[in-house]
């Protein structure tokens, strides 16, 4: 039986693009929610500390597909921290 071969940066580009999308989607959500009180602010300070080991980790693994993956998350939890501290002035 022949397998089916697949490249593992193939499989890791798709699930980064199903990630990002998620994510970028709950921004936007986020985004219309008038007040954001549910949204709590260590959600984006653990994410923006996480995404950044895991940058300097993939680095050092020399994976691009997660340094690439992490810096655009590092980039969605910013953008959310500021959505989020306009919406609570």
């Amino acid at each position: 039986m022949e397998r089916f071969a697949v490249s593992p940066d193939i499989v890791g580009w798709a699930a980064s693009a199903i990630l990002l999308a998620t994510l970028s989607r709950q921004i936007h959500t986020q985004s219309k929610d008038p007040d954001a009180r549910g949204v709590s602010k260590w959600l984006f300070a653990g994410q923006i500390a996480a995404s950044t080991g895991f940058i300097v980790y993939s680095w050092l693994l020399d994976n691009w597909v997660f340094i690439v993956t992490n810096a655009a998350i590092l980039v969605t939890a910013m953008v959310g921290q500021v959505a989020v501290a306009r919406k609570k002035r």
